[in-house]
């Protein structure tokens, strides 16, 4: 992750609406961002039973473009991107030479010769310096611009007429705002927004995929993805234009149940979902396949030598700890960090809890752990220190949580 820093955390362009909401604060990967607006509890069920509007503006954007930006991304992330329709959205990794997570990023193919690949706001630094190394010694010829291209926002890749050279990889998030409509009445709340000439239109849209509209005459990027369980929209814009959408989205979604929604309940409402967060389930020091994402990184295609694949040819060590889920009863959740115990009376713990909660949803305790492979099969009982009583719980699959579609 990007190391820490003596300077002021930023804000989003949408910061002055926030604290006009009611917003508190905290630091999130180097960001001054909404925690909560009202309540926690609040907020969460609201993306469960209707929806939320979360600012996710922190997050960073790279686009890539050029004749062989498909084969640079088969090199730079894990997984054949090229392979991918246009229209298509892909989950995938960005991995270290010896296998580690430098994070998980999303990538869009917006066209044969251009992509676009948003990252974590905390490792932005750090994939723009894997993308510019990679770029240095990619099978293909490619190149890192260190500045974004002029007049970047959404119609750079969106309308990018004249791509030229075989890979470019421009930072493109001081450009762009990033705006999240989820819950089941997502899409109806993007249907009541005054967007125009949407393209495909919400109802033909598939999950992971991407569609372009325009609002207030500025085009709009709009990814049906999210990082809450729930389905919902990621909405991509110039950064002039971002505070007139949030809210025109606010005032179509009022009627509908939408609430403004922070960082609290995106934590929570992740963790229901079993999707894994940078810095807890997943770092530098584990291998996809220990965070249960193996064929995020496949090692069928045979030809496809990306950064990192020797190393999960290798494996991991036989007693390389996995991640799993964890339940257990009443009231007393294990929280990141917390000690993971396999009987009650043991001296020594066997793992750890990454990330945990009592769960809004569910009513009742979960976790996310890493733990032995002895200890990995769903029904094992364990037992999580919660300071210093020791808590029974049970090894389950994840998601904990799963929506009726």
């Amino acid at each position: 992750m990007t190391e820490p820093s003596d300077a002021p955390p930023r804000t989003t362009v949408l910061h002055a609406r926030h604290e006009a909401l009611g917003a508190s604060f905290t630091d999130f990967g180097g960001w001054l961002m909404p925690v909560r607006y009202t309540s926690d509890l609040a907020e969460h069920h609201a993306v469960r039973t209707a929806a939320g509007l979360f600012d996710i503006s922190h997050m960073a954007e790279f686009l890539v473009t050029g004749r062989d930006a498909a084969a640079f991304l088969d090199y730079a992330v894990a997984g054949a991107i090229s392979p991918m329709r246009v229209g298509k959205a892909k989950y995938s990794l960005v991995l270290s030479e010896d296998g580690g997570i430098v994070d998980d990023v999303i990538v869009y193919r917006i066209a044969d010769d251009r992509f676009l690949v948003i990252a974590n706001a905390g490792n932005r630094d750090a994939v723009a310096a894997a993308f510019a190394e990679r770029a240095r010694r990619a099978p293909v010829a490619a190149s890192f611009a260190a500045d974004p291209p002029a007049g970047a926002g959404t119609e750079a890749f969106l309308h990018l007429e004249g791509v030229s050279g075989v890979a470019t990889v421009a930072d493109i998030t001081d450009e762009v705002a990033l705006i999240a409509v989820q819950g089941p009445v997502a899409r109806a709340v993007l249907e009541a927004a005054p967007l125009e000439g949407t393209d495909p239109s919400l109802a033909d849209l598939g999950y992971y995929a991407w569609s372009s509209s325009r609002f207030h005459g500025e085009h709009v990027f709009i990814g049906r993805t999210g990082y809450t369980g729930e389905d919902g929209f990621e909405l991509l814009v110039p950064n002039r234009a971002a505070g007139a959408l949030w809210d025109a989205l606010l005032a179509a979604g009022e009627p509908l149940g939408l609430v403004p929604a922070g960082l609290a309940a995106r934590d929570t409402l992740r963790l229901e979902a079993g999707m894994p967060l940078y810095g807890h389930e997943l770092s530098l020091d584990v291998l996809p396949a220990q965070a249960g994402l193996g064929r995020v990184a496949p090692l069928k295609t045979k030809d496809a030598d990306f950064v990192g694949r020797a190393a999960l040819e290798a494996g991991a060590a036989a007693d390389a700890p996995l991640l799993v889920g964890l339940v257990a009863e009443g009231r007393r959740a294990g929280r990141a960090g917390y000690a993971v115990f396999d009987s009650p009376d043991a001296d020594t713990p066997v793992g750890e809890i990454t990330s945990g909660a009592l769960s809004p949803t569910l009513g009742h305790p979960i976790a996310m752990a890493f733990v032995p492979p002895a200890a990995s099969a769903p029904a094992t009982e364990l037992y999580i220190d919660v300071r210093g009583t020791r808590i029974p719980a049970t090894v389950t699959a994840l998601p904990f949580y799963r929506r009726n579609t």
